[in-house]
């Protein structure tokens, strides 16, 4: 069995789907990461919701952005995969489905992240380039990087 990838925009979200997806964000960026912050930032009400279910649970989600939400450019963000599944690599195939629904969605090429600076080498493997030095954001040490 495969994973499936799903992209909705947030009104055509279930109840249960996005309890899910915030399940899955709390479980990593908040406990996982032991960082204390608001992850209801508004940002979920604009943005493409992409997310991979697995043997029927969402082990996978990130947060697809037009030009001028995030970033000047298109943007993904809060991108996260189940711990209990990263062994399969699909954080790489959650990154190639972001590109490419930013492309089919907003006809946009050019894509700026916030990454967590250990992530680095893995956002470079898709093609991403360092543009910032390293600051942090929520006491993690991030950097920004653009996908031409």
């Amino acid at each position: 069995m495969s994973i499936e990838w799903k992209i909705k925009p947030f009104e055509a979200l279930t109840v249960n789907e996005l309890y899910d997806i915030l399940e899955l964000r709390s479980k990593i960026f908040v406990v996982e990461q032991n960082c204390v912050y608001l992850d209801l930032d508004g940002k979920d009400k604009v943005a493409l919701h992409l997310y991979g279910i697995y043997e029927d649970k969402i082990v996978a989600h990130a947060r697809l952005f037009r030009s001028g939400i995030t970033f000047d450019t298109a943007s993904i963000g809060r991108v996260v995969v189940d711990a209990d599944y990263r062994d399969r690599k699909w954080g790489f195939d959650l990154m190639t489905e972001a590109i490419a629904g930013i492309l089919e969605h907003f006809g946009e090429s050019q894509i700026t992240i916030g990454a967590q600076l250990y992530l680095k080498k893995f956002y470079e493997k898709l093609g991403f380039v360092q543009t910032s030095e390293m600051y942090l954001e929520d006491d993690i040490p991030h950097i920004k990087m653009v996908k031409n």
